[in-house]
């Protein structure tokens, strides 16, 4: 007989996720929240079905790797450069507010001054995941008020990345300061070290692989090296350099998003993370107690009163003691009105070192369940009370789609990089037209691209490829050389990340062209037709 738990544990997770996942999206409630309830209806603490809580776990750990993987692919330096006036001070004044409030809950209910520290970090933390999804679905994400948003909730990732690296330190038996302030030093040696083996060695070998790999034109071969480099790096962080895997996948994810195969990366591993990340917020749900509600009324509402009141009250008075509008102001606020996956990293770790105790966290999975659901609620009377967005002034620049990952400025970009692609492009870069070419192959004649035009590494169909070549602020896409269905799928996917745009296509014959036409091409040019055309001028001259 063979042992189907872990099938089981899968299958039932899975299943429950995807039911309550679709009814509370029905409801115009974010997934995650579905996830969550799946979570507690196959969790031990309710009848029926339960799974298997020690195996979640570790499925829930590959949710997490590849959720911090996702970070680092998408953690650009150069983004918080454009918004870091109101971003970085902002980020850093809100979450020693929220944190010091968590920590004095945390202190007034009996727990110890390290219970309070992670309390109080993982409240002060909110959701990149939800702020994303509800800045997409309202088109707010390319907008200043998104790009301010955006980049608060970047710093506050960073600091979970450092309370990564405190935290084990901070649940140690060392008593004195002198054995405190030793423990950190040894703790931040070993995690420069392995920064440094892995961004100054890995860089180079994960390039290579992945260029490699690229060369082979297999994209199963491609997917399979990205999940690998995600896994294996997390793993040599906790088993080579004891520290966590979460900070291991970070910086792995960081050094493949430097290189010019960051977005078909993030574009490869978006089903692995959705699935894991469904998988990871049914696990947290496991492990909540429903009867905590009852049993301790005053935790719950003194969390909730730190996420959905102090968190937007304060960043609200930041943003507008920075000399924002208040339409920012507003949109920070609701954005950060709720917790999420950083916020369960941080408490999970801490509960698995015995610094912070189960109700913690049952009290954070309520905090989470209430605030992702009034998020979409927040959101549409900022939308409906406050005025529209202005013009952005000559003191106020406008901010191109900062947080797209690798993202080039350019007015026109060309998916397909062969015959036709580089006279494009010559003739572009002649011209002075700023340009960005998408290419599917590690071709190395995109290494002798003229001065001034951008490339990025990846399959023209994805969303989060063309995206990455900045197609949303795009004013031309020119569809150039590519198999007639790929042309179709390049069309239909930017058509629907940029309805303003103008598409142009090459076609080799009639059908072509009216295929494209269907597909949303304004323009196509017929290369037989323009051929015919030379070759009637050249006989005209010489009769």
């Amino acid at each position: 007989m063979h042992d189907l738990t872990l099938i089981v544990t899968l299958a039932g997770g899975l299943a429950f996720a995807l039911l309550l996942g679709a009814l509370t999206r029905r409801l115009g409630l974010s997934t995650l929240v579905g996830y969550m309830l799946a979570g507690i209806v196959v969790g031990p603490n309710t009848p029926g079905f339960v799974a298997d809580q020690s195996l979640a776990s570790q499925l829930a750990e590959i949710g997490v790797i590849l959720l911090m993987f996702g970070v680092g692919l998408h953690f650009h330096p150069q983004e918080l450069l454009r918004v870091w006036r109101l971003a970085v001070p902002g980020a850093v004044a809100q979450s020693l507010v929220a944190g010091v409030a968590g920590w004095a809950a945390a202190r007034a209910f009996g727990w110890s001054h390290a219970a309070g520290a992670v309390f109080g970090m993982a409240l002060a933390v909110a959701s990149t995941v939800v702020l994303m999804r509800m800045l997409v679905e309202r088109d707010r994400l390319s907008s200043r008020d998104g790009h301010v948003a955006v980049g608060w909730l970047i710093v506050e990732d960073f600091f979970t990345v450092a309370a990564l690296v405190v935290l084990p330190v901070l649940a140690s038996d060392t008593a004195d300061a002198r054995g405190l302030g030793s423990a950190l030093l040894l703790a931040l040696g070993k995690v420069a070290a392995f920064v440094a083996i892995v961004m100054l060695v890995g860089t180079r070998l994960v390039s290579r692989l992945l260029e490699r790999m690229a060369g082979t034109r297999s994209a199963e071969l491609f997917t399979l090296t990205v999940f690998v480099v995600a896994l294996g790096v997390a793993v040599l962080a906790s088993e080579v350099f004891h520290v966590s895997v979460a900070l291991g996948a970070f910086f792995a994810g960081l050094v493949v998003g430097q290189s010019r195969f960051g977005p078909q990366a993030a574009a490869d591993m978006a089903p692995f993370r959705d699935v894991f990340t469904a998988l990871f917020f049914v696990s947290v749900g496991m492990l909540f107690n429903p009867a905590l509600v009852m049993q301790q009324p005053a935790l719950v509402l003194t969390v909730l009163g730190i996420v959905l009141l102090l968190k937007p009250l304060v960043a609200v008075v930041i943003v507008l003691l920075l000399r924002s509008n208040w339409r920012t102001a507003a949109t920070v606020g609701v954005g950060l009105a709720q917790i999420g996956e950083f916020s369960f990293i941080l408490a999970s770790l801490g509960l698995s070192l015995g610094v912070l105790p189960k109700e913690a966290l049952d009290a954070l999975v309520v905090a989470a369940i209430v605030s992702i659901a009034l998020n979409p609620v927040l959101f549409r009377l900022v939308e409906r009370w406050l005025p529209k967005e202005r013009a952005p002034s000559d003191e106020e620049p406008p901010l191109a789609s900062a947080f797209l990952p690798g993202e080039p400025v350019a007015a026109v970009v060309l998916a397909g990089y062969r015959s036709l692609g580089r006279r494009v492009v010559q003739r572009c870069a002649q011209a002075g037209i700023p340009l960005c070419v998408v290419q599917h192959e590690a071709s190395e004649a995109l290494e002798g691209l003229p001065g001034g035009v951008a490339q990025v590494y990846g399959d023209p169909g994805r969303a989060d490829v063309l995206a990455a070549a900045g197609l949303a602020q795009a004013r031309v896409l020119v569809v150039a050389d590519m198999p007639l269905v790929d042309k179709m799928q390049v069309c239909r996917t930017a058509r629907r990340l940029n309805p303003r745009l103008e598409i142009i296509g090459a076609a080799l014959t009639d059908a072509e062209a009216a295929w494209l036409r269907d597909f949303g091409a304004e323009f196509v040019c017929d290369a037989l037709d323009e051929q015919t055309e030379q070759i009637t001028r050249a006989i005209r001259a010489r009769l």
